[in-house]
């Protein structure tokens, strides 16, 4: 027999993408699993539902995952997962696959799902939109998303940005991260950066400075702001050079540091350091009266 349908109302987010899906299946009475319509949710056994294979999300932390089921055995699941029928007695995973591994570490035999119609075109979208709404996915696993949803579901950034809830220039800001070096990505999904220091990586058009500013970020322990100053420097220096300026070119990062610690040893602005090729180069001091050039002299003395 039947078992008897729970009442509950669609909220936002992957709801309202679901809403213009029909759900169009008959009930059969011999059928012990009940097949929900629009607003309605079917306990499942979980052994009738196979996960997702659209699914972006590849890894779940066992810990988070234990956690959950820990609060799944007290509370219950809360939140229904989605599912589509494929048969009398089989369904396939559309979201909430997280919720779906919990609620078989915590010893459920049956989950809450909602029950929808869907193709393997609009499956891959809601499954897509689903995974960016999770709060804990990084800027590389988000514009990887954003991408395939263009790709796959051929999507322009207009209306990715509607799908998604975000501004148009939010999305194409993440977008343009793709075009990073892959030692860059890692260094983003892996939180060495943030997602300021990518977006200004990502500005400079030739790879191999890229690299080199992103290293000099790590390795100097570099803010946005700190970054952003070097690329101006650079693209300063670029510039002169295509205008064929014979002023002096700015000092490599690591050599402006050297300076300033001498100008600040010697209580002095007046000296200078410049690089010529191949590693050589030449520090001056300016001195104005014996004083200042007794001054200098001490600094050398034991």
């Amino acid at each position: 027999m039947a078992k008897k349908v729970k009442k509950k109302t669609l909220g936002k987010g992957i709801g309202a993408l679901l809403s213009n899906i029909k759900a169009d299946v008959a009930e059969s009475p011999e059928e012990e699993i009940v097949v929900e319509l629009a607003s309605a949710t079917a306990e499942i056994p979980l052994s009738s539902i196979e996960v997702n294979p659209f699914q972006p999300r590849k890894e779940f932390d066992p810990e988070a995952l234990k956690e959950l089921s820990e609060s799944i055995k007290v509370h219950g699941l809360i939140q229904p997962i989605t599912v589509r029928r494929l048969n009398s007695t089989a369904f396939q995973l559309i979201s909430g696959e997280r919720r779906f591994r919990a609620s078989k570490l915590a010893g459920l035999t049956e989950i809450p799902a909602f029950v929808r119609l869907a193709n393997d075109q609009e499956m891959l979208e809601m499954a897509l939109v689903e995974n960016i709404q999770r709060e804990e996915l990084n800027a590389m696993e988000i514009a990887f998303t954003y991408q395939r949803l263009i790709d796959e579901c051929q999507l322009t950034h207009e209306k990715l940005s509607d799908r998604v809830g975000k501004n148009r220039s939010s999305v194409s800001n993440y977008l343009r991260l793709i075009k990073l070096p892959p030692d860059i990505q890692k260094g983003l999904k892996e939180k060495v950066i943030s997602m300021g220091h990518a977006r200004c990586l990502v500005g400079v058009s030739d790879p191999v400075v890229q690299i080199d500013l992103y290293k000099k970020t790590i390795d100097n322990k570099l803010s946005v702001r700190d970054l952003e100053a070097l690329v101006r420097e650079l693209e300063g220096t670029a510039s002169s050079a295509s205008k064929g300026s014979s002023s002096t070119p700015v000092l490599p990062f690591e050599y402006k540091k050297v300076l300033d610690g001498l100008k600040e040893k010697l209580g002095s602005r007046k000296v200078d350091l410049s690089l010529k090729s191949k590693g050589k180069g030449k520090i001056v001091f300016k001195f104005n009266s014996d004083k200042e050039l007794n001054r200098f002299l001490d600094f050398f003395e034991d």
